[in-house]
């Protein structure tokens, strides 16, 4: 992973990895190594950018993209790293709770709204996790199948989980089974959602891109030996308002 400076509006990346180190910069002048284990949340709010480099391989990680809320989005940026994450156990599964709330636990970064990130890993047999109804979730298998209910996931697909489910029954055939759940309330907003930018209009993602493309103060300066990744033109731009 080289990812050189870019730009990010109206999101939180939240980045966990499953193995190797990775160092983050970003123009609130943050640098930070991250391992397996800890987590990093930059919160983009009007504008923020940052570089990612993969520092010892084998690497392996997940980086997600929350949305942020109308009452957030325009706010100010801000990166925190946490080396120490909650623990949980459950009957045949245990894993860290990286985002969000759950089984009375809670993950140290603020979220500007109800969710949950954890990383399980599940012995043999059947885990019955306690999931909030009003919270939509996903199952993401990392190295195995996972039965979900009464479907067999295997890695690479994403399992749906809708609102209205309490109870979420979870089996593998062998211990050692690793996955993601992730979810939370839908966000009752449209959104719209472009190259790196997450907006509610094509209006604010162009105004966001020429800022980026012209070099302005928005996005601030990232110290990083990668290079500085250009925005490819928004297909909706006529070359006749470059």
């Amino acid at each position: 992973m080289e990812v050189g400076p870019h730009p990010h509006i109206g999101l939180s990346t939240v980045t966990w990895l499953l193995e190797g180190e990775a160092l983050h910069n970003d123009s609130l002048g943050s640098e930070q190594v991250i391992r397996p284990g800890q987590l990093n949340w930059m919160t983009a709010g009007h504008g923020i950018a940052h570089a990612e480099l993969a520092a010892r391989p084998p690497f392996r990680g997940v980086q997600m993209w929350v949305a942020q809320p109308e009452e957030t989005r325009h706010g100010p940026s801000s990166f925190v790293h946490h080396a120490q994450l909650p623990h949980v156990e459950l009957d045949h599964a245990q894993g860290w709770l990286f985002a969000g709330t759950f089984g009375g636990a809670a993950s140290p970064p603020p979220s500007d709204t109800p969710l949950v990130g954890l990383d399980l890993t599940l012995r043999r047999g059947t885990s019955v996790l306690p999931t909030a109804g009003t919270f939509e979730h996903a199952l993401v298998p990392l190295d195995g199948p996972v039965k979900v209910g009464p479907e067999v996931v295997e890695p690479g697909w994403l399992a749906l989980v809708p609102p209205g489910i309490d109870e979420l029954p979870l089996e593998t055939r062998d211990d050692g089974g690793r996955l993601l759940l992730l979810g939370g309330e839908p966000l009752g907003e449209r959104i719209e959602m472009w190259w790196n930018f997450v907006a509610r209009d094509k209006t604010e993602i162009e105004a966001a891109w020429r800022e980026w493309r012209d070099h302005t103060d928005r996005f601030g300066h990232v110290t990083s030996p990668l290079e500085r990744i250009e925005a490819p033109i928004p297909p909706w731009v006529s070359n006749r308002t470059l």
